[in-house]
């Protein structure tokens, strides 16, 4: 066993969601053969679910009010000109008065304001950027078709699961395509649908390992986003579409299966 090997590094950039499809296949495959970078993601893997368990403590009511109030305070104003002076002063007053309370305690409280948990939210985040990296010119589909006896079978060897593929095109979700993304540390299918303008990614991967522990929709960055599991699948729907057309896809999908 080597003490070192050159891919390590690649294995946070992994982790971070910065590798492409195609880097984090041949990344998947090689360290099925390479004990280093298998113990260095058990490593990484560990340390994540850790910094996941650490409880974070409500803050107080006083100081999510004081927080509230101090936001407000800054927010910019339209005039640039004379109210500068006062933005300035009234960011030094907030500050001021929520040192006390130590930086953990302001983060909590805007963790509190949120819905998701943060291994959740990590997940939801992987998703929508998927999505955005998709929109990018030559990024969408890895096979482009109509035809999901044509999409499904493309996918046979280049993941270590068979997605169901459904084409809905009489109920307005044409199927577009395919292709490979890489989502919560695996390979994921990823299926396009458009509805009118609206392209909708629906992200596909076996239930275990990063499943989440809520169903449903939410909304992040502009994007919809919708989950559901089914016959052993995670489901994850991403779109700028409107929120009761992602949830119609939803629908058809668990109506299919």
């Amino acid at each position: 066993m080597v003490d070192q090997c050159e891919m390590i590094l690649l294995m946070q950039a992994e982790f971070d969601g910065e590798l492409d499809a195609a880097q984090a296949a041949d990344l998947q495959t090689h360290r099925a053969q390479c004990p280093v970078c298998r113990a260095a993601e058990l490593a990484l893997t560990r340390a994540r679910e850790l910094m996941h368990e650490v409880p974070y403590p409500l803050a107080p009511d006083a100081v999510r009010e004081r927080v509230l109030a101090g936001l407000a305070a800054v927010r910019p104003k339209p005039d640039l000109g004379p109210a500068v002076p006062r933005f300035l002063s009234s960011f030094r007053s907030w500050r001021q008065s929520t040192m006390g309370f130590g930086l953990g305690a302001v983060c909590a409280t805007v963790l509190a304001l949120l819905v998701l948990s943060p291994g959740e939210q990590s997940l939801t985040e992987q998703v929508v950027a998927g999505h955005v990296r998709a929109l990018q010119p030559g990024h969408l589909e890895d096979v482009a078709s109509t035809d999901q006896h044509t999409v499904k079978p493309w996918f046979d060897g280049r993941l270590d699961f068979a997605p169901p593929v459904k084409d809905f095109a009489s109920a307005g979700f044409p199927l577009k395509g395919g292709r490979l993304d890489y989502i919560g540390g695996r390979a994921v299918a990823a299926l396009i649908y458009q509805h009118d303008k609206h392209v909708i990614n629906l992200f596909v991967w076996p239930v275990g390992g990063v499943t989440p522990h809520f169903s449903g929709g939410t909304a992040i960055q502009g994007y919809n986003v919708t989950h559901w599991m089914a016959n052993g699948m995670n489901f994850w729907a991403v779109s700028d579409v409107e929120r009761s057309q992602l949830d119609r896809l939803a629908v058809l999908w668990r109506d299919s299966l």
